[in-house]
């Protein structure tokens, strides 16, 4: 899913940059266009983009999908999420399952990941507090749609 993120420029133009990570700063259109064609398995190859975390980037067209491919795994924070299109991505999944990390656990993850790609232990901390845990609970709130809970 982290490669429909909208593009920086993009979001900068929209006002949305310092949130990139929220549900408004994806491509969902884009995202269920993809899994649409996935499932329907028309196409000898679906490609989707791919994201690139040391350049904080989409990289489109970079994950060939074969049709013949037994099983595929996606992965997202909105997968269950209501609102801005991300509605329309359920209905598209066989089973989506939650991981549920406690959150002192998934903060640490979270400023060590942000940390390995050349954050200062300050810019990742105040990342982290401002974006991406309000965002956490947010996906939170969906767990109980979740045909299976992991407990990490």
């Amino acid at each position: 899913m982290d490669g429909f993120h909208l593009a920086n420029g993009v979001l900068i133009a929209l006002g949305r940059r310092e949130r990139k990570g929220a549900p408004d700063t994806f491509d969902v259109a884009g995202y269920t266009a993809v899994l649409q064609r996935v499932r329907a398995a028309s196409d000898p190859v679906v490609y989707a983009p791919l994201f690139d975390r040391s350049q904080e980037t989409a990289i489109a067209a970079a994950l060939p999908i074969p049709s013949d491919i037994p099983l595929v795994v996606t992965e997202g924070n909105y997968l269950l999420h209501r609102g801005q299109g991300w509605e329309r991505v359920r209905p598209l999944l066989d089973a989506v399952w939650y991981l549920d990390v406690p959150e002192p656990e998934l903060q640490r993850r979270l400023i060590a990941r942000r940390m390995e790609h050349g954050e200062s232990a300050q810019k990742a901390r105040a990342w982290v507090e401002n974006v991406d845990l309000p965002n956490a609970r947010l996906v939170a709130l969906t767990k109980a749609r979740a045909d299976v809970i992991v407990r990490g």
